[in-house]
């Protein structure tokens, strides 16, 4: 076993900070600020360590260890319930339709309305690799990880699970989405707001921005372009969040335009498809690869693992060795 998936520990606060800085901005859930990210770690260590069993606004962070090098490589992050401390805001494309009698015509306008509709909902992100390690298929570990970890605390979860993806910032940190309407209201560039949004959350949001809907026809050739496309380093990510269930229905961020993706909890692929299981001694005869979790909270753990069986599974002595198993253990396990 290479690669392990974790819960974040204090420890981990230098390695989380130095992937912050590689992130090239509109990634507000790993801000590269040394303060905001040891209050983030603080905030999941509570999360972890809390008893509620019902969804509450907690922090689960995760990470991804070589086993190797013993180096962290990769995070990801999971918000139990967005929208109770503060409104989580959205763009929602849809339209107005208008009919003159005297004209004989009737006119459809395109719209972004301001809503709060995912309010209530579970939150997938924060999922970020070092540059070092994006082969191999070790970002489908870590995303998929987050899917075991509420499959295994699946009270602690809403009934719907987003996950909103960057959209398109240039090389010189501008967002033509930004820049063609919110920044127009904020007197602020897209790089100072993201940052803003980062340490301080999005209640700016709802003082300045107007809640009448935005019609597209204003905005610009370039703005229109990228409502609702992901940045090219998203495009993987989208993909692997559509192999799970998650779908585009015309939700936006309301910084950069990127496409918000929605799914029923239970109805995530990984979810559906995993199965429980108990460790008993000896090596596999006939191994196959699963992805496989074990514990819960703090201590629960993530890696592919070379098993046999379904619900009663031998595995393979290295690999039970890094996931801290010995007979009788419970575990997850889904095909890879």
């Amino acid at each position: 076993m290479n690669y392990l998936v974790r819960a974040a520990a204090t420890d981990d606060l230098e390695a989380l900070y130095e992937m912050a800085k590689l992130t090239g901005g509109g990634f507000t859930n790993l801000p590269p600020d040394r303060d905001a990210l040891a209050e983030r770690l603080a905030r999941s260590q509570a999360a972890f360590a809390s008893d509620d069993e019902h969804p509450a606004d907690y922090l689960y962070i995760h990470v991804l260890v070589n086993t190797q090098s013993g180096r962290v490589c990769g995070t990801a992050q999971i918000f139990s319930l967005i929208g109770e401390t503060w409104p989580f805001y959205s763009y929602r494309l849809g339209s107005i339709t208008q009919t003159s009698k005297e004209l004989g015509r009737t006119f459809k306008a395109d719209t972004l309305s301001l809503t709060t509709d995912m309010n209530g909902s579970s939150e997938v992100g924060g999922l970020f690799l070092h540059p070092n390690e994006r082969a191999g298929g070790i970002g489908r570990l870590l995303a998929r990880g987050r899917y075991l970890f509420i499959r295994q605390h699946r009270a602690r979860f809403a009934h719907r699970v987003i996950a909103e993806l960057r959209g398109i910032v240039d090389e010189a940190g501008c967002a033509p989405f930004w820049d063609a309407l919110a920044g127009k209201f904020f007197g602020m560039t897209f790089q100072e707001a993201d940052h803003f949004n980062s340490l301080h959350g999005t209640q700016f949001i709802a003082d300045l921005m107007p809640k009448h809907p935005i019609y597209l026809a204003m905005l610009p050739e370039n703005a229109l372009r990228v409502i609702g496309v992901p940045h090219s380093q998203g495009r993987a990510a989208m993909a692997m969040l559509e192999s799970e269930g998650f779908r585009y229905d015309g939700y936006v961020d309301i910084f950069d335009g990127g496409p918000t993706m929605t799914v029923p909890t239970d109805q995530i692929r990984t979810l559906r498809e995993s199965r429980e299981g108990t460790m008993l001694a000896g090596e596999p005869v006939t191994p196959r690869s699963a992805l496989v979790a074990a514990g819960r909270l703090q201590n629960f753990r993530v890696g592919v693992a070379q098993i046999e069986g379904e619900t009663d599974i031998r595995m393979n002595a290295g690999d039970a060795v890094s996931l801290g198993l010995i007979p009788g253990d419970d575990v997850l396990h889904v095909s890879v």
